[in-house]
C-alpha cells in the first residue's frame, strides 16, 4: 500500500461521504500513515489524525474485524483471474455487500451505511 493510494482514497472518501470537520482517522503506523502527503490532505479536510500504539493491535480492532470478515466472506472464497477481475469484486463485497447490508453486532446490529446516517 503506497502513500499515494492512501490519500487517493482519503479523498475519494471525502468526495462521496459526509466529513465533518474534526472527524477523526484512526491509523496503524505504517510509513503510508505518517507521510507528509497524507498530513497535508487530512489537514485539507480538517481531519484530526490518531494512530495506534506500537505492538498493540487491539486500538484498531475494528480494522482487524472487518479484514477477518473480508477475507473469510470474499477473497478467500474466490480466485480472482486478473488484478481488475480482484479489484471489481472486492468493491462489489465492500460497498455493495459490506457497508449496505451486512449487519454488525458491535454497532447495534446496524449496517455501516445505517451506523453513519446516525453520526452524521
Amino acid at each position: 500500500m503506497t502513500t499515494e493510494l492512501v490519500v487517493n482514497v482519503l479523498n475519494q472518501a471525502c468526495e462521496t461521504r459526509t466529513v465533518k470537520a474534526g472527524l477523526i482517522l484512526h491509523t496503524d503506523l505504517g510509513s503510508q500513515y505518517r507521510s507528509t502527503a497524507l498530513e497535508t490532505a487530512l489537514k485539507q479536510h480538517a481531519i484530526r489524525h490518531s494512530y495506534s500504539k506500537r505492538g498493540y493491535p487491539y486500538d484498531n480492532s475494528v480494522v482487524e474485524s472487518f479484514h477477518v470478515s473480508f477475507k473469510k466472506e470474499e477473497v478467500y472464497q474466490r480466485t480472482y483471474k486478473d488484478y481488475h477481475e480482484a479489484n471489481l469484486a472486492q468493491f462489489s463485497y465492500i460497498d455493495g455487500f459490506y457497508n449496505s447490508r451486512r449487519i454488525i453486532s458491535a454497532d447495534g446490529y446496524l449496517t455501516p451505511d445505517e451506523k453513519e446516517q446516525l453520526v452524521s
